[in-house]
Parts: C-alpha cells; sequence; structure tokens
C-alpha cells in the first residue's frame, strides 16, 4: 500500500502510572512488553508505522528528558536529530506545536504530520495503514486536522468521546465527518446514549494535518503556546501551558475532522486492558508462572521466571509482581492505583519503587 506522504511523529512522554508496579518512573508504559512477547509498545508502535517512511530519517519521537535514553535503547536506529527531548512534561499541546515546528523546519510547512502515541494496541495493521491513507488524503486535500475516531464496542466511560457531523466524503473505503463536539470521559447513561446513536467515535488521540493548517489554528486558539516556541524555541517551553491537544485545540477548532476507524484499538489504560485483550475462553489471563486453586477471572502478571505466584479461591483480582513490589486489587478498583502511587511518592523510603 503507498500512503500519501506523511510525518509521522511518536509521542512517547507518558507516564502509563496504572501500569505500577510493572511501570516506573524510568520504565514508563511504553517501554513495557505486556503481552509477553518480548517487544515494547513503543518498539511495535514504530514498527507500525514504518510503512509511511521507509526509512528512520523519516520517523520521530518525542519525549521528556529523564526517558531520552530509554528510547535511544529502544529504537537504536533513530537518527539523533529525530528525537525531539522535552525539558519538562507539559502534555500533548505543547508537544504537537513543537513537533509540528520542527517538521517544517525540515521539511517545509506543506509537509503533512501525523501525531501517534506510543502505547496503544492495534490489532489490524492493515486496516489502521488503510485508514491512515484515507486521514492523509483529506488533510493533502482541505485545511483539515483529521483525527482517528474508533468505532465504540461498548459504552466506555474512561474514554473520550468525537461527536460525527455532517459526511464531507470517501477516501477510499472511509467516510469522513466534520466534528460537532469532543466529550471528555461521559457517566455511564450518557455513554449508552452516544451509542445508541451510531454518530460517535472514541478518541484514539492520533491526528494528522498539513503543518500550515496546524499553524494557523494554533495561532488562532493556542497561541500562548506556539508564539511562545516560535519565539524562544525549547528554551521557552517552562513558560508554557500544561495543556493537552484535545484542550487547547480540538475542541476550540473549526476545521476538525474524524474518520471513524475499525482496525482493533485499545489504549491500554491500566491493567484491565490486558485482561480484555487476552481473556478469551481461558479461566484467568497468566503472564509469567502462576498457580491457582479454584481462582477465576483474575489477571495474574509475574515477571520473574524464578518465582511463582500462588493463589488460592480468588476471583475478579488483578495480581502483579516485578521486583521488591507486588500489587493486588480488585478489578474494579485499579484506576486507584494512582492514589497508591502518591502515598510512595509522599514517603522517602519508598520513591525507589516508583
Amino acid at each position: 500500500m503507498t500512503i500519501s506522504p506523511l510525518v509521522p511523529m511518536i509521542l512517547a512522554g507518558g507516564k502509563g502510572e496504572r501500569f505500577w508496579p510493572l511501570s516506573r518512573r524510568q520504565r514508563p508504559k511504553q517501554f513495557l512488553s505486556l503481552d509477553g512477547s518480548g517487544r515494547s509498545l513503543l518498539q511495535a508502535t514504530a514498527a507500525r508505522l514504518f510503512p509511511l517512511v521507509g526509512a528512520w530519517d523519516d520517523l520521530w519521537v518525542i519525549t521528556s528528558a529523564h526517558l531520552a535514553e530509554g528510547v535511544r535503547e529502544q529504537l537504536p536506529d533513530l537518527p539523533t536529530a529525530n528525537l525531539l527531548i522535552e525539558p519538562e512534561g507539559r502534555d500533548t499541546a505543547p508537544a504537537v506545536a513543537w513537533g509540528t515546528l520542527e517538521v517544517v523546519k525540515r521539511y517545509g510547512k506543506e509537509a503533512a504530520v501525523g501525531f501517534f502515541p506510543a502505547d496503544p494496541w492495534i490489532g489490524d495493521e492493515a486496516a489502521f495503514l488503510s485508514t491512515l491513507q484515507a486521514a492523509a488524503e483529506l488533510a493533502a486535500q482541505a485545511p483539515a486536522i483529521v483525527t482517528l475516531g474508533i468505532t465504540p464496542t461498548y459504552p466506555a466511560t474512561g474514554y473520550g468521546y468525537i461527536h460525527q457531523g455532517e459526511e464531507v466524503g470517501h477516501f477510499g473505503q472511509h467516510p469522513a465527518y466534520r466534528v460537532k463536539r469532543f466529550t471528555e470521559k461521559p457517566d455511564l447513561e450518557t455513554a449508552q446514549q452516544f451509542l445508541a446513536t451510531g454518530e460517535f467515535s472514541w478518541n484514539s488521540g492520533m491526528f494528522i494535518f498539513r503543518a500550515e493548517v496546524a499553524l494557523v489554528e494554533l495561532h488562532t486558539h493556542a497561541p500562548e503556546i506556539i508564539q511562545i516556541l516560535e519565539q524562544k524555541g525549547i528554551a521557552g517551553y517552562a513558560e508554557v501551558p500544561k495543556i493537552s491537544i484535545d484542550y487547547a485545540l480540538m475542541e476550540k477548532t473549526g476545521q476538525a475532522y474524524v474518520i471513524p476507524a475499525q482496525f482493533g484499538w485499545d489504549d491500554l489504560g491500566d491493567w484491565n486492558a490486558i485482561d480484555r485483550l487476552f481473556k478469551g475462553d481461558q479461566a484467568n489471563v497468566e503472564i509469567g508462572r502462576h498457580i491457582g486453586l479454584d481462582t477465576q477471572n483474575a489477571l495474574i502478571y509475574n515477571s520473574n521466571p524464578e518465582e511463582v505466584i500462588v493463589t488460592i479461591g480468588l476471583e475478579d483480582m488483578v495480581i502483579v509482581r516485578d521486583g521488591k513490589a507486588t500489587l493486588i486489587a480488585r478489578k474494579d478498583r485499579t484506576q486507584d492505583i494512582k492514589k497508591v502511587l502518591n502515598e510512595l511518592k509522599a514517603d522517602p523510603r519508598m520513591n525507589h519503587l516508583l
């Protein structure tokens, strides 16, 4: 498949704290192999995007300073000039703005650029590339900021939703729509209503646009970010607000479009995502050595092949053993891992476990 020219930029500065204790400060989620394959999420994302460019010279990664060495180890063929290192994390809006400016320096304002999270699971890579082809074609033809919307499969309350407006045409086999509005993490009743209409997609956090279009929209809706970065470059990073690209731009621009996608996707937000992907007909999801007696619907992850986790009479539990830390939680409480990490941060004796 030939993809319209597109410069892929991987956003690899996230923490992935809800995968603690496997995820740590120097080893965030994107550096992990959560399926036991040995290939990290970042490596899988880079391999997935590589067909867009065919050479490492045109694949980019943006990450935070304390993760830069880890990215180099994970992607040893990535050119030094293609690794953009943020002096501090300021969320995705400054990252997208800075990445776009750097693309302009090398390729010019007419270049199309795509921003992609480093750590989702994608099931059908051929369908993913086909959807990207459609997005690149739309971005080439119109002043559009295109997002890939994931066709919902259940009324999730942990995802943002995109309301599809009028259809603007087909690109390949893919219809494209103007975006009516974004809704962040609705309650269950609202999510059920969204699904019933058939007009909503999950927000994948993937964006495709021509650089010149994004710069115009950033100047209009987020001048406090783009002007500082244009004037001072990376030296002005501490002065820009900490804000996501969704809030800073996508919820304000009149140039937002969405292409609904069906390539199999999960943002791998917490340990329950691993359960969703690998459960099947098994009684439990087991990665690593585990012996269970009357244990059902549990997720057990043991990173040390010389250790064993033994369970008796458990149900609906997440058990993760890594190094000197063990997590034991009910599946419906995994979102609370961040609260526990705040307690670890407050105790100097526990900081080494973060």
